[in-house]
């Protein structure tokens, strides 16, 4: 009954390894469009994958990880032959996720990202500690295949790193977030929610565009969307941000003209890490105070009905 019932699930669980593997390769190849040589090697400054991977992971479990794999390996082939050494790249891809996912667990990280905790775990046990096996595992395999040469080691490899950190910690959020968001039913919300989205599109325009250094700017635009709509507001204004700060470095405009590739990387992803965070553990300290609140409502409500039970009746009741 059992063996029955697992064959009967077989279909969906393939059905979910091919979406996750399609995913992953949309991903890629929307990450590719903003790709720079770093020595010779191809690298994202954001790598969307990474966040989808982790996203899959922790929606259905660790059954998927073979859609990671599959995934991987159409993204390679996208950028050239994929030859045997590469099937190290595909491990280190597959397995940086992986070992994000079981380390989340380990800490009992929540999905909902509604505590401070779990904001943190995102950022270190998510993002900045698994992927640097991916980075690793990928710039070795370009350097031992001769792809790379070893004074490039490091300026690939922390390219390489930055990218898959950044993937989780920009999409990994708002995918999460997408589960369950609703739009908001009162219509100051929603005038509120327009106003927020085509500020942040203009002020992060005049941001990442302007000569002059104005990408203080958009922190003003993450403290605003996650205090008045949590994570659901700061993780796509955090998208939008590296989406747009990525182009104008590519197009080395703005804050990003007359500067080394390495000093363009270098100012891209201290924004896009800043940026991240800010809305992200912002918005999950906003949420778990206002869960506290609510916590702290109901249980004086439910005091006061106690008390108005126990008080003395009246005379006559």
């Amino acid at each position: 009954m059992v063996r029955n019932e697992e064959w009967r699930r077989l279909p969906e669980a393939v059905l979910w390894i091919l979406a996750v593997a399609v995913a992953y390769y949309a991903g890629g190849r929307i990450g590719l469009l903003q790709a720079v040589v770093v020595e010779g090697a191809v690298v994202t400054p954001l790598w969307l994958p990474t966040g989808i991977a982790l996203a899959a992971l922790l929606w259905r479990g660790l059954w998927v990880w073979p859609g990671i794999a599959l995934g991987t390996y159409f993204a390679i082939e996208r950028i050239s032959t994929f030859d045997l050494p590469d099937t190290g790249i595909v491990a280190g891809n597959t397995l940086a996720p992986v070992c994000a996912y079981l380390m989340l667990r380990r800490v009992g990280f929540r999905v909902e990202l509604d505590r401070l905790r779990d904001g943190l775990a995102l950022v270190f046990l998510g993002g900045l500690v698994p992927m640097l096996i991916s980075a690793t595992a990928g710039t070795w395999i370009l350097i031992l295949t001769g792809d790379l040469a070893l004074t490039g080691f490091w300026s690939t490899w922390s390219a390489w790193w930055a990218g898959d950190a950044m993937g989780v910690l920009v999409v990994t959020p708002l995918l999460l977030v997408l589960r369950k968001a609703r739009l908001p039913r009162d219509s100051y919300r929603v005038g509120e929610a327009a106003a927020l989205v085509v500020t942040a599109v203009v002020v992060t325009l005049v941001a990442t565009r302007s000569s002059l250094s104005l990408l203080f700017l958009v922190f003003p635009l993450l403290i605003w969307a996650a205090v008045r709509f949590q994570l659901a507001g700061s993780a796509p204004v955090a998208l939008l941000i590296s989406v747009l700060a990525n182009s104008a470095a590519s197009d080395q405009a703005g804050p990003f003209a007359h500067h080394t590739l390495f000093e363009v990387m270098v100012n891209l992803q201290a924004l896009n890490g800043a940026a991240a965070l800010t809305g992200l553990l912002l918005a999950a300290l906003v949420t778990e105070q206002n869960n506290i609140r609510l916590k702290i409502e109901q249980v004086c409500e439910d005091l006061a009905e106690l008390v108005e039970q126990l008080g003395p009746r009246r005379p006559g009741r």
